[in-house]
C-alpha cells in the first residue's frame, strides 16, 4: 500500500526563502585560539613535535558513537537514504516513490517536520552509556545530509530551528559530562558538498539552489577552495560552542583541496585544548601520519599491534549506522571479543548505536550495551588503563582485519588468548572456555627470565587457580564455575614487569594511510 504524506512546507520555506549570508564568525586564516595560543601550526612536523595522546583516551578503551538524524524517519536501508533516494539505479529510489511519493513532491527536506524526537531524553541515554561501561560518547553533530543536530549560527537547517526544536548536541554534552563521561562529537559535513548531486533533475527540490541543505551538488568527492573555507568555519564553530574532547571526521578530509584546511583545523583545535587544559583527540581514516591524530579503521581492525593509539569505529548493527527496520545485530560476545583484540593491539573501540526517530534507543540495542557493561564489571580491570605487552597475543584463529571486515564473528577457541598489562600485572584474556585448562605458550621460562609469579586468579571468581610454569609455557586451570559468559581474564601478578611494550615488535613507522 502506498503511503502518501502531504507536508505543508510554506512556513519552512518562508523561513529559508533567502539563504542567509554565512558570516566568517571565526578567523580561519589564523590557527590561534580565541585567547591567542598558537603553539601548534598547520604542518605535520610541528604538530608531531608538540602533540601528546591524552591519558584519558589511552585509558578509556571503549566509547559510544551515535548516528541519529533526519534519515531515521524513513528508517530504510541505511543512513545514506538522503543520497540514495535520488540515485535512479538504487533500491532506495524506488522505495521512496512507492512509500512517500515522487521526489519533486516529497523530497528529503520534507522528512524534517516528521523528525520530532518527541521521546528523546539525553539523561536516560547518558545513564545507559555509563552502564555499558563506555568512557566517552561521540554523537554525530552533522551527517552528510547537511542537517545540523546542534544550535548552528552558520546553518539554518538545524535541530533547534526545525524538527526536534532542541539543541541535541548541547543536551547530550551536559548529560554525558554529568555522568562523568568524556564528550566528543563528529562532523561529516565535508561529504555534504556532493552528497545530493543525484537529485539535480528534480525541480522544486534539489535543483532549488536556495535550499542550502542540499550542499553544493558538486561531482562525487569534488571540492573547491571556497567550500573548504566554509567547511573549516563550521568545524571552528563546533570547537568553540561545545569544546569536544574528541573530534571525529569521515574519509574525504584527506582530499588534496581539503587537506591544508584540515591541517589548520588540527592546529586550531590543539591550540584551544591548551587553553582548556584538556587533552584532545582527532580521528581520521586515511592520509595523515599516525603520530598527530588517532588513526581510525571503519568496521574493521588492525591486524598488528600499533605503536601509536588507534581506533576501530563500528556499529552494533550489521546493515546500517542509523536505525532501520529489520536490522540484524551483532551479539555481545562478538563485540566483546573484538574489544579485547583491539585493546591488546593498543587500540580503542568506538561502538555505534542508532536511536529511532522519536528518540528511543531500541531494546535490542539497549540489551547489547547492558550485556557489554556486565562483562566489563567483571573484566574491566583487564581493559581500562592497560597497556599492550610486547606481543598482542597468541592462538590458532586468524581474525579478519582491515576496513569493512567485522560483520561476521571470529570463531575463537580457548587457545586464542590476548594480552594486556598494568604495572607488574599481566592479563591473559582467554577467548573461550576449556575445562582442561589453558597453556599460555608466550609465558615460558625463557620469556619470564628471573621474574617470579606472585599470584594468579580469574577475574570475577573466588576459586583457587592451579598453575605451573614449564618450558612449553604457563599452564593454568579453569575454576569449576564461569564468572561470565565469554572471554575470561586471568590476572597474573609478578614481582616485576615481564618485558615491556617493545617498539621493535609494534608497527612503529609513522604511517600515512592512503585512500
Amino acid at each position: 500500500m502506498k503511503k502518501r504524506i502531504s507536508v505543508t512546507m510554506i512556513g519552512l520555506l518562508l523561513l529559508l526563502s533567502c539563504q542567509s549570508t554565512k558570516k566568517d564568525f571565526y578567523n580561519i586564516d589564523s590557527v590561534a585560539s580565541p585567547k591567542g595560543t598558537d603553539l601548534f601550526q598547520p604542518n605535520w612536523d610541528n604538530i608531531a613535535e608538540y602533540y601528546q595522546f591524552p591519558e584519558w583516551y589511552v585509558d578509556a578503551k571503549f566509547g559510544i558513537f551515535i548516528h541519529w538524524g533526519v534519515f531515521t524517519v524513513p528508517a530504510f536501508d541505511n543512513e545514506w537514504y538522503s543520497r540514495n533516494m535520488y540515485q535512479k539505479d538504487h533500491k532506495v529510489y524506488k522505495h521512496h516513490i512507492e512509500t512517500w511519493g515522487p521526489h519533486d513532491k516529497f523530497g528529503y527536506k520534507d522528512f524534517i517536520p516528521l523528525f520530532k524526537a518527541e521521546q528523546f531524553n539525553a539523561q536516560q541515554w547518558a545513564e545507559l552509556f555509563k552502564k555499558s561501561g563506555a568512557k566517552y560518547v561521540v554523537p554525530v553533530a552533522e551527517h552528510h545530509d547537511g542537517f545540523s543536530m546542534y544550535n548552528s549560527s552558520l546553518n539554518e537547517w538545524n535541530a533547534v530551528k526545525m524538527g526536534p526544536k532542541k539543541d541535541v548536541i548541547g543536551l547530550l554534552k551536559n548529560a554525558v559530562e554529568k555522568e562523568g563521561l568524556i564528550f566528543g562529537l563528529s562532523s561529516h559535513r565535508a561529504e555534504n558538498a556532493w552528497f545530493f548531486n543525484g537529485g539535480m533533475e528534480f525541480a522544486s527540490d534539489v535543483q532549488d539552489m536556495d535550499i542550502s541543505l542540499y550542499g553544493r551538488r558538486y561531482d562525487d568527492q569534488s571540492y573547491t577552495e571556497d567550500f573548504a573555507r566554509e567547511w573549516l568555519t563550521h568545524a571552528y564553530e563546533l570547537v568553540n560552542k561545545y569544546e569536544p574532547k574528541l573530534f571525529y571526521f569521515d574519509w574525504t578530509v584527506n582530499n588534496p583541496v581539503l587537506m591544508p584546511y584540515f591541517n589548520k583545523f588540527m592546529a586550531y583545535y590543539y591550540n584551544n585544548a591548551i587553553d582548556w587544559g584538556q587533552g584532545v583527540v582527532v580521528n581520521t581514516k586515511q592520509g595523515y601520519p599516525t603520530n598527530i591524530h588517532v588513526w581510525d579503521v571503519e568496521r574493521g581492525k588492525s591486524g598488528k599491534m600499533m605503536l601509536f593509539p588507534w581506533q576501530t569505529d563500528t556499529s552494533i548493527g550489521k546493515r546500517s549506522w542509523s536505525h532501520i527496520e529489520g536490522e540484524e545485530y551483532k551479539t555481545p560476545q562478538q563485540i566483546v571479543h573484538d574489544l579485547v583484540d583491539i585493546v591488546s593491539k593498543n587500540g580503542n573501540l568506538l561502538l555505534n548505536i542508532g536511536p529511532r526517530a522519536d528518540g528511543i534507543i531500541p531494546d535490542e540495542q539497549k540489551n547489547i550495551l547492558l550485556s557489554i557493561g556486565e562483562w566489563l564489571k567483571v573484566n574491566g580491570e583487564a581493559i581500562y588503563g592497560t597497556r599492550p605487552w610486547k606481543k598482542f597475543g597468541e592462538g590458532e584463529t586468524e581474525p579478519a582485519k582491515g576496513s569493512f571486515s567485522d560483520n561476521e564473528a571470529t570463531p575463537y577457541t580457548a587457545r586464542d588468548i590476548r594480552f594486556t598489562t598494568k604495572g607488574n600485572v599481566f592479563y591473559a584474556v582467554v577467548l573461550d572456555w576449556d575445562d582442561e585448562g589453558v597453556l599460555i605458550k608466550s609465558l615460558n621460562q625463557e620469556t619470564m627470565g628471573d621474574a617470579v609469579i606472585v599470584d594468579i586468579n580469574l577475574l570475577g571468581s573466588d576459586e583457587r587457580i592451579n598453575w605451573e610454569t614449564t618450558d612449553m609455557g604457563l599452564k593454568i586451570s579453569f575454576p569449576e564455575n564461569k564468572p561470565c559468559k565469554y572471554a575470561y581474564s586471568f590476572k597474573i601478578t609478578f614481582d616485576k614487569k615481564v618485558g615491556e611494550h617493545l617498539e621493535s615488535e609494534a608497527v612503529n613507522e609513522v604511517m600515512k594511510h592512503g585512500a
